[in-house]
C-alpha cells in the first residue's frame, strides 16, 4: 500500500453521485478515476456521461453548451451527441468531405438507479456486459426507481486505500466519534466478536441480532431486528438493518478523484416515511460524523508525506488487510486473463472498541 497514492482499480461500476444532482438539460463538470468526466441528462430525463475534452484542441466542453440533445463546445462550436459522436463542426465548408462519425470525444456506460448514478471504468475498452462486473449492484429491500432518503458527500484528501481503511476500522470509533450527542466521554472500550465470510467482490459480517438493550432500533423497526454489513470492490459498504416492521439501508461509497482524492458518500434508505421532515437534522449529524472520519486523515496525511512504515494488526486491521488482498487479486486475475478468486475464507474476528 502506497502511503499518498493508491492503485485505482478500473472494470468497475462506481457511484458517480444521486441522480438528484444532474437536473435536465443541464451538465455538471467532474473528475473521476483521474479523467474529465460530463454527466448531462438529456430532454426525455436520461443521464449520460461524455469525456470533457473536445477533440479539436483540447477544452473542456463543460465550458460550452447543451439544449438537452446535443453538447456544443464553447471554442469552435464542434457538436457531440449524448454517445460522444459528433454530429457537427460549423467551420466546414461545402467543398469539405468530413464524416463526423468517425470523430467522438468519448462517452462512458452509465446506469441510473435507485436514485444513484453509476459509471462504467472500463479495463481496456470493454463494454460492461463483455466484463468481470457487467452491471452495478442493487440494494436490498428497495426497487430500482427508490432512491435515498438522505445523501451526503464529503471531499477527503487522501487515496481511496485511506479511505477505505478508515471505512472498515472496526476500532477508532472510541476516539474520532466523539460528540455531546455520541460517545460524549471518549475511549470506552468492550469487547467484540464478530463473524465473517466471503461474498461478491468482498467479504460480510453475518447478519446476527441487535443486542436487546438497543430499545431504540426496536422502538423504531420492530421485534427481532438483525444487521449485516458488507464490504466490497471498488469501495462500498452495505449496511442493511431489518426488523419485522420497517428496515433500512445505508451506503457509504468511495470514489476516486485521483489517485490521492476521494469522495465519499453517505446515503441511507429507510421505509419510515415519517423521516422525511428530519431529513435537515439527519443530515446534519452525518455530516458531523464523516467530518471527523475526515479530519483525521487530513492529519493522517502529515504523517504518511514522509513514508512510514505502516504496521497492521490481527484482528482489528485484518479487514484493512483484505481489502489490499481483494485489490491485488483483482488487478492480478486481469492481467492473467482468468476468473476473480475472492481471497477471504471465513473467520471469527475479535477486538476492543
Amino acid at each position: 500500500m502506497n502511503n499518498l497514492k493508491a492503485e485505482l482499480l478500473r472494470g468497475l461500476w462506481y457511484v458517480a453521485c444521486p441522480g438528484s444532482e444532474i437536473k435536465p438539460g443541464k451538465m455538471v463538470g467532474r473528475k473521476l478515476m483521474g479523467e474529465l468526466v460530463l454527466l448531462a441528462r438529456d430532454n426525455k430525463g436520461k443521464v449520460f456521461a461524455l469525456r470533457d475534452i473536445c477533440p479539436h484542441r483540447g477544452i473542456p466542453l463543460r465550458h460550452g453548451w447543451f439544449d438537452g440533445e446535443h453538447v456544443q463546445c464553447c471554442y469552435h462550436g464542434w457538436k457531440f451527441d449524448t454517445d460522444g459522436v459528433c454530429v457537427d463542426i460549423p467551420s466546414t465548408h461545402e467543398y469539405q468531405t468530413i464524416d463526423f462519425s468517425k470523430i467522438t470525444c468519448g462517452a462512458y456506460p452509465v446506469v441510473e438507479q435507485q436514485g444513484l448514478i453509476w459509471i462504467y471504468f472500463s479495463e481496456k475498452g470493454e463494454k460492461p456486459e463483455d466484463g468481470r462486473q457487467p452491471v452495478p449492484p442493487m440494494l436490498p429491500d428497495f426497487g430500482a426507481d427508490d432512491g435515498p432518503s438522505v445523501a451526503i458527500m464529503q471531499p477527503f484528501i487522501c487515496s481511496v486505500d485511506h479511505a477505505a481503511l478508515g471505512l472498515m476500522d472496526p476500532t477508532h470509533a472510541a476516539f474520532v466519534h466523539t460528540s455531546w450527542w455520541f460517545k460524549k466521554e471518549g475511549a470506552k472500550l468492550r469487547p467484540k466478536e464478530k463473524q465473517f465470510e466471503p461474498s461478491d467482490l468482498g467479504w460480510a459480517m453475518v447478519r446476527h441480532r441487535i443486542p436487546p438493550q438497543n430499545i431504540a432500533y426496536r422502538k423504531l423497526l420492530g421485534d427481532n431486528v438483525t444487521t449485516e454489513i458488507r464490504y466490497r470492490l471498488p469501495g462500498l459498504r452495505i449496511e442493511h438493518i431489518k426488523g419485522d416492521k420497517h428496515s433500512v439501508v445505508g451506503l457509504t461509497t468511495i470514489t476516486p478523484v485521483t489517485e490521492d482524492e476521494t469522495e465519499v458518500r453517505q446515503m441511507f434508505w429507510t421505509t419510515m416515511g415519517w423521516v422525511k421532515p428530519l431529513k435537515p437534522l439527519v443530515r446534519h449529524l452525518m455530516n458531523v460524523f464523516l467530518g471527523q472520519d475526515r479530519r483525521v486523515v487530513i492529519q493522517q496525511r502529515e504523517g504518511l508525506e514522509y513514508n512510514p512504515k505502516l504496521m497492521l494488526i490481527n484482528d482489528a486491521d485484518t479487514q484493512g488487510r483484505w481489502w489490499m488482498q481483494l485489490k491485488e487479486e483483482w488487478t492480478r486475475s486481469q492481467a492473467e486473463k482468468r476468473d476473480f478468486d475472492n481471497p477471504v475464507k471465513a473467520k471469527t474476528l475479535r477486538w476492543m472498541s
